[in-house]
């Protein structure tokens, strides 16, 4: 599953992170790696951007780009 479809309010664990390009580099160097725990926190009133929050801290980030990170439950 991606990111996108996690429910507000539940955890689950990062198995990959996709794409090749400056915002998923930057996402990782960020701690959106695999095997991190995220938790959505919110979202927007229109659905983006969504707010995540792992290794103590949160991250507000783009629909697009919370798409290219797979996790599973």
């Amino acid at each position: 599953m991606i990111l996108t479809n996690l429910p507000i309010g539940e955890t689950a664990k990062v198995v990959s992170v996709k794409g090749n390009n400056a915002v998923t580099k930057r996402l990782m160097e960020m701690g959106v790696v695999p095997g991190v725990a995220v938790k959505v926190v919110k979202t927007a009133p229109f659905g983006d951007p969504i707010e995540i929050r792992l290794r103590g801290y949160s991250l507000a980030m783009r629909k697009s780009e919370a798409e290219a990170i797979e996790v599973s439950e």
